[in-house]
């Protein structure tokens, strides 16, 4: 492994309270160094990264995206979607389980792990299911599972209808120190509505899911994770309701955790037309009041982390209309130009943002602890990004096979300029400014690319 100065940055490191502008140096795949002005010559690099005017800290982590294989390669593979990951600042992916066929067994388990070691550009991680085949019957072997590297368990898109069953679940998750990934929707509530229930919807005369499709489920497995002292995730929160539960959770001491998306915290059900199907996704997007509490939320440290739920369709699976497109949106690539949105606005705090990329999630899953740290000799997951960067989405620019992104079009301020997974390059921009060899001659953004090892 080649060793790397990283020079000139804004270091933030969130879990030790660290802002600095300084030069981190990178040397063996892990952190070997950070100050101001480190020698090169003395430390022996062998490529130098110019990151003046730019931020660096720990690589994103991103509790839930939909890698789709096995299964479902004409939407994505583990190979397009960790670029995708790469592109956009992401080290480290939880891949959910809902493939063809599901992950519900060691086996599954370990084949999505190696093929991440043979394809993927940065760490999967991957989440088994809860029952098999997702039918909410038979619980899994959750033994089975964990030993063979699942991160957590979840019946990703719907949830466990049966409450005894979800409660047998949790009682043996506990014991195993598995946490469970929830999607809390009450089935008989949302039935066959495809946004937001309320006047938008009756105006535009589209089926609604109301909040208390997510609430009501809520309050059930909050409920069930109290008594059985189970660790419970909740995914993708979007109402102002959600927000109000996991407050009296946390009150009363429950092990609950919780994330969001981008999409949630920055659009509402105000920007459906009806057409535009890749603003459909579920949950659907709420109200301004519901987005204003999710902030809020984020703000506290009350959500933990942001997730994208990446989730990549083809265009067969987005057309003929919003009400039979499907639910989902891609969304890697374009998260931090989307959150520091809100930075710019003076929604949320740049800090706060870091720490809910990095150190917030690296603290959900008791597997992933070791990362979203910039501590020396911690793992050198390395994420650098220009806030100020102008650049436009164009489908035919990004890395992921689903190009079902509401912001294709649109200019975002904010780019990734380099992502570094175990002290190897995963992703650089082309603009990058680097040196390399015993002279420091300059290369080029792809020259470096080239240069380096992939990760695994």
């Amino acid at each position: 492994m080649k060793t790397i100065l990283i020079r000139g940055g804004r270091v933030i490191d969130p879990g030790r309270r660290l802002d600095m502008t300084g030069d981190m140096l990178v040397r063996g795949g892990r952190i070997a160094g950070l100050g101001k002005d480190l020698d090169m010559v003395a430390r022996g690099a062998d490529i130098v990264i110019s990151a003046a005017g730019a931020i660096v800290c720990p690589g994103f982590i991103d509790l839930h995206v939909h890698l789709r294989e096995p299964g479902f390669e004409k939407k994505e593979t583990i190979a397009t979607g960790t670029q995708a990951a790469a592109r956009g600042g992401f080290t480290s992916v939880c891949c959910m389980p809902n493939t063809r066929p599901s992950l519900d067994s060691a086996s599954r388990i370990e084949r999505v792990k190696w093929i991440a070691a043979r394809d993927g550009l940065v760490r999967v991680f991957p989440i088994g299911t809860i029952t098999l085949g997702q039918q909410g019957r038979d619980l899994v072997v959750f033994k089975d599972l964990a030993d063979a590297g699942a991160v957590a368990v979840s019946e990703d898109g719907r949830s466990v209808v049966d409450a005894d069953l979800l409660r047998k679940a949790m009682s043996i998750c506990q014991a195993l120190e598995l946490p469970i990934s929830d999607h809390c929707e009450d089935p008989t509530l949302s039935k066959n509505g495809v946004m937001n229930e309320g006047d938008k919807a009756a105006q535009l005369g589209l089926m609604g899911i109301p909040a208390q499709a997510e609430t009501a489920m809520m309050k059930r497995d909050i409920e069930l994770a109290a008594a059985t002292g189970a660790s419970l995730h909740i995914a993708h929160v979007s109402t102002a309701g959600s927000v109000a539960l996991l407050r009296e959770a946390s009150k009363a001491g429950i092990r609950v955790t919780a994330e969001v998306t981008p999409h949630h915290l920055s659009l509402t059900e105000d920007m459906i037309n009806g057409e535009n199907a890749n603003l459909k996704m579920n949950p659907p997007l709420r109200t301004e009041r519901d987005r204003q509490a999710l902030l809020q939320a984020v703000d506290e440290g009350l959500i933990s982390a942001i997730a994208t739920d990446h989730a990549p369709h083809s265009a067969v699976d987005k057309a003929g209309g919003f009400e039979n497109a499907a639910f989902g949106i891609s969304g890697l690539e374009t998260a931090l130009g989307v959150l520091l949105g809100l930075v710019h606005r003076g929604e949320l705090a740049l800090l706060k943002l870091v720490e809910r990329l990095t150190y917030g999630p690296a603290h959900v899953f008791p597997a992933l602890r070791t990362l979203g740290s910039l501590e020396t000799g911690s793992p050198a997951d390395i994420t650098v990004f220009d806030a100020g960067t102008e650049w436009i989405v164009d489908a035919g620019g990004l890395a992921s096979m689903g190009r079902n992104n509401p912001w294709l079009g649109e200019v975002l301020r904010g780019k990734v300029l380099v992502t570094m997974v175990a002290g190897n390059v995963a992703y650089v921009d082309e603009k990058v400014h680097a040196w390399e060899g015993p002279r420091c001659s300059p290369v080029s953004g792809k020259q470096l690319m080239q240069s380096t090892e992939m990760p695994w």
